[in-house]
């Protein structure tokens, strides 16, 4: 079990009540608040049964540390990162052919936040992430994720490479997402076993997790930009694997 950490916002505020709620510990709600969908949502906190604290709008603000908190606040003990056995254990219960996200020392929230919120859409069944030099399920990513960590595993594995080594003699076929790449995205097939493979927000891909792809792939850029946002990227690549899966 995960230390016990604050959420903040409607939207993660409700996944918790909808998948963990006995995990929710304790409340803290704007007090001065009236509008219908912050009082059905108070009125849900309360029938929790664990302390519900009226408290001002500056009190939230401490609380969330200065970010958009849409006046409630929550002490959550939710279930952190899962591991590499815990990884292992997943493949093997899969019924369909593996779809994983790959995100190599991605460090911003908000960018692996919107990767989880991608995932769920996309149907990834796993995120994969180093555990070190990489974010965690922290409070912002909850609020950016609008309830994907509650629907898209996060596995934070002590070694990338090894992980990925371990990935292609499962019959994985890693994608990397690289600027420089010579083939699109579009030309190659993601219709398989599959791990997209996505660097971090400025240095991209360490050398040991770009050699251990099969293969590289980059998105056309026809305008003066060079880059893309990580999640920005991610959500391209996804869904050009999802739909060659589907449609193709």
């Amino acid at each position: 079990m995960a230390d016990a950490t604050l959420l903040y916002g409607q939207h993660a505020v409700r996944a918790a009540l909808r998948y963990d709620p006995s995990r929710i510990l304790e409340v803290w709600v704007e007090g001065q608040r009236r509008d219908g969908r912050g009082r059905r949502l108070r009125e849900q906190l309360e029938a929790l049964e664990c302390p519900v604290h009226a408290v001002s709008r500056r009190e939230l603000d401490r609380l969330a540390d200065g970010a958009a908190h849409q006046g409630v606040v929550v002490r959550y003990q939710g279930s952190g990162p899962l591991g590499d056995k815990a990884l292992i254990s997943r493949l093997d219960e899969l019924d369909d052919e593996p779809f994983l996200l790959v995100l190599d020392q991605v460090q911003d929230p908000h960018n692996l936040g919107a990767c989880l919120r991608i995932a769920d859409a996309a149907g990834v069944d796993a995120i994969i992430a180093p555990r070190d030099r990489a974010v965690g399920l922290t409070p912002a990513v909850h609020k950016v994720a609008s309830g994907a960590t509650h629907t898209v595993p996060l596995y934070q594995v002590t070694n990338l490479a090894r992980c990925l080594k371990t990935l292609r003699e499962r019959g994985v076929w890693l994608v990397g997402a690289a600027d420089d790449a010579a083939q699109p995205i579009y030309q190659v097939d993601l219709s398989g076993p599959l791990a997209l493979v996505v660097g971090a927000e400025q240095q991209g891909m360490r050398r040991l997790t770009r050699e251990g792809c099969d293969t590289l792939a980059g998105i056309p850029m026809r305008g003066s930009v060079d880059s893309l946002n990580v999640s920005v990227a991610t959500g391209i690549c996804v869904f050009e694997a999802r739909r060659q899966r589907d449609w193709a």
